[in-house]
């Protein structure tokens, strides 16, 4: 008989991953806002989202009228895991479904902000020659922070729909994820934050921000809402983290 131990296959059998991975307490994804509502841990994960929202002043309840283009939402649930597999927390995210959206009336501007690979290799080969200390930053809720331009409006969010007016409407005030101006508009509060603490913006990538301190230097790449911080100091880092945190 061939095994896999006389045809030199070192790595695991997928099938006994599965079998680990089913033996785990894990609560399983609900398929809908009900599901979601009859489970403790993500009923849990729905309120954070949601107070999320109402601490941003995110949205504000408006009578719905004829003209205004509606866009849509649903609600993502997702099991996140520590880095080394434990179940860390039940997550769930109110995504609006951007694809409804109309140019000129409800967008205009649209972008992804990517440091480029090149800038990061520049960036990385300088902190690892000169030992810079390197830390890396998520961003909580990261578009909810950018500030909408244009009218937006957004159907009430399934299970949180007001029973006292149940027709109305959310026009939002921030950006949430599913928003074709979601990136732009985090982008924005984002380098308007980062200029008025010193830091001046790449020419060859708009990514990259860099504050220079006397002898000492920080530079933070910016990929989408993902922050790698790289200085010539803990303390500078300390510093800059700080008023982030």
């Amino acid at each position: 008989m061939l095994t896999r131990r006389r045809n030199n296959i070192s790595k695991p059998n997928p099938k006994y991953n599965y079998a680990a991975a089913l033996s785990r307490s894990i609560p399983a994804g609900p398929q809908t806002v009900k599901q979601a509502l009859e489970d403790k841990k993500w009923r849990g994960a729905l309120s954070v989202e949601i107070d999320a929202f109402a601490r941003n002043q995110t949205m504000k309840l408006v009578p719905r009228q004829p003209h205004f283009n509606v866009v849509g939402c649903k609600w993502l649930f997702k099991n996140k895991f520590n880095s080394d597999d434990s179940h860390h927390r039940c997550k769930a995210r109110l995504v609006a479904k951007g694809f409804n959206q109309q140019y000129g009336q409800d967008y205009t501007d649209t972008f992804s902000l990517v440091i480029k690979s090149t800038i990061k290799r520049l960036v990385l080969g300088v902190a690892v020659t000169r030992l810079w200390p390197i830390q890396q930053l998520d961003v909580n809720n990261a578009f909810l922070q950018g500030t909408l331009t244009e009218k937006v409006y957004m159907e009430q969010p399934p299970g949180f729909v007001d029973t006292d007016k149940p027709d109305h409407v959310r026009r939002l005030r921030k950006a949430i994820y599913g928003l074709k101006q979601a990136p732009c508009a985090w982008y924005t509060k984002l380098c308007t934050f980062l200029l008025s603490l010193g830091f001046w913006n790449s020419l060859s990538d708009t990514s990259l921000f860099v504050l220079q301190v006397g002898n000492e230097f920080i530079n933070l790449l910016v990929y989408i809402d993902d922050i790698l911080v790289i200085g010539s100091s803990e303390t500078g880092i300390t510093k800059i983290l700080h008023p982030i945190s």
